[in-house]
């Protein structure tokens, strides 16, 4: 009986044929959201898909072949910055000592976020195309929630400070950054130190704080009514 293309190993050639495709694919795919990461962070989110292509080495064929919209693509780098968050808090608990774990992590966020304008508006507009606030509420609240109560276990941080306080103090550091960017974009620091002596507890009085701490859903709001339109 005279064999078929398929029982000689016909479909193994056209797997082998394909898998290179896929390979590529990704390539192109990971091409695409680096050169992205990189136009966002010097730029902010208003730049085309056709800049994006250009940053790539790519045809803008192919990033709307793996990216539909410019919202698809924000959306792959918001989770990817997401998981970055993650690990940094996770680090950031591994130390030892409580008030130090929590420093670092504010300390490290603003850092990224400093020099990184794409991530900063990720962050604080999580709004770019489909609503992702609640899924970084999600993922990082109680990540920061365990930071927040292991310091206060420890006496080392003030009773009456909330999760939420963290995150909006990282924003207005990152802020200061910002505006200070052409002539001393390292000056949050100072502000950094005069925020961190405020939140110890070791004094001998504590100024109470003339208003509660924002309830996550007010979190919520104020990143919703804060973020830029887009076309």
């Amino acid at each position: 009986m005279t064999e078929s293309p398929a029982d000689s190993g016909g479909s193994r050639v056209e797997d082998r044929a394909v898998r290179p495709l896929r390979r590529d694919a990704e390539r192109n795919r990971q091409r695409i959201l680096e050169a992205a990461s990189d136009v966002f962070n010097e730029r902010g989110l208003d730049v085309s898909l056709d800049e994006i292509a250009r940053h790539a080495g790519v045809g803008v064929g192919t990033v709307y072949r793996r990216f539909r919209t410019k919202e698809e693509l924000i959306e792959a780098l918001f989770l990817d910055r997401l998981d970055s968050v993650a690990s940094i808090a996770d680090e950031a608990y591994a130390n030892p000592d409580a008030w130090r774990g929590l420093v670092s992590f504010m300390e490290r966020m603003a850092e990224i976020m400093e020099g990184d304008l794409g991530l900063r508006q990720m962050l604080m507009f999580a709004t770019y195309g489909r609503d992702l606030v609640a899924v970084a509420r999600q993922r990082n609240e109680p990540l920061v929630d365990r930071l927040v109560r292991r310091a206060q276990a420890a006496g080392q941080l003030r009773a009456d400070i909330q999760q939420t306080d963290i995150p909006f103090i990282v924003f207005i550091l990152t802020e200061a950054a910002h505006l200070a960017y052409a002539a001393n974009p390292g000056i949050w620091r100072r502000y950094l130190t005069l925020i961190l002596d405020g939140m110890q507890p070791a004094r001998a009085d504590v100024t109470p704080l003339p208003v509660v701490a924002m309830r996550p859903e007010e979190m919520e709001k104020s990143m919703r009514q804060t973020a830029p339109r887009h076309r």
